[in-house]
């Protein structure tokens, strides 16, 4: 529970720190990945960021070990809170009421997860085939790429409404969602005991070639993301994304089993889908600025 709670905070320091980085960057995009790197490497703020989020990414790898896949998911997105909350303070982002209404049903849906599990029948699996982790990853990485060039496209008509990051944040979480099934598999393989066979088991298993692809991929397709939305928006979706995804796909991949309990797989079920709901309801555009007004009392010039 302490290193989750320690990976929500790194997490959300982390994010924050670059999107506050991002914005004395010039533009960046991922048609140009590696003018986006030599940017964002040249920036002493948004390198506090990125460790910040790889220790997030080290507290995260031992509560896999020690907590069941959608216990963790629930633990995580709590994070929320501190992330809209440092996103008012640091970045002066103002969520609109809608959005603090989306918010507060994506907890109230996540909670409902946390309090379906039972610690006394919850397993924490160490194990899945790779084949099906293959099978739930592939498409879903080729999804998340297709949905973040749909995006982009979208963007680049001028007459478009600003875009709020929605999109953004469900191609993102793809991949994160991959990702964390990927720090999953990792953890299982940490071991003090033959440590030169687990790393050999390693390398054989996929899940270092996942983490690999998704992080690179993430890295850019993320920073050009928070460049254009805004963090208190685009964060919360995509973790909202990845932790539906791992909680789900994750559970059912390395086989901890789903409770037996009516009550208990109801408040799963029911969480989940009212967390998918609230994200296809989410606005997908920001509403227009209104156009400046001129100072009271002004007269009008008018030519002779």
């Amino acid at each position: 529970m302490a290193a989750a709670l320690l990976a929500n905070a790194l997490y959300s320091t982390g994010f924050v720190l670059e999107k506050r980085a991002l914005g004395s960057l010039p533009e960046v995009t991922v048609r140009q990945p590696f003018r986006l790197l030599r940017l964002v490497l040249g920036s002493p703020l948004w390198i506090g960021g990125s460790l910040a989020l790889a220790a997030g990414f080290a507290a995260q790898l031992a509560v896999y070990r020690t907590l069941p896949i959608a216990a963790a998911q629930g633990i995580f997105v709590s994070g929320l809170v501190l992330l809209v909350l440092l996103s008012a303070r640091l970045l002066g982002e103002e969520t609109t009421g809608r959005e603090r209404y989306a918010l507060g049903a994506i907890l109230t849906a996540l909670l409902m997860v946390v309090l379906s599990l039972d610690e006394a029948s919850d397993t924490v699996s160490r194990s899945a085939p790779h084949a099906l982790v293959l099978t739930v990853c592939v498409p879903s990485l080729a999804l998340g790429v297709w949905l973040y060039a749909s995006a982009e496209r979208r963007a680049r008509h001028r007459h478009r409404l600003p875009t709020t990051g929605v999109d953004y944040g469900v191609a993102v979480g793809l991949l994160y969602g991959v990702s964390s099934l990927a720090i999953k598999g990792v953890s299982s393989h940490l071991t003090t005991s033959a440590p030169v066979e687990a790393l050999l088991a390693l390398l054989r298993s996929p899940y270092p070639y996942l983490l690999l692809f998704t992080g690179a991929f993430g890295l850019v397709m993320s920073q050009a993301a928070l460049q254009r939305s805004r963090a208190s928006l685009i964060v919360p979706v995509c973790t909202t994304v990845t932790s539906l995804f791992t909680a789900v796909l994750g559970t059912l991949s390395f086989g901890e089993a789903l409770p037996d309990d009516p009550l208990r797989l109801a408040l799963r079920v029911a969480g989940t889908a009212l967390a998918v709901t609230v994200l296809l309801s989410m606005p997908k555009h920001d509403a227009p600025r209104p156009a400046p007004q001129p100072p009271v009392g002004a007269k009008e010039l008018t030519p002779p």
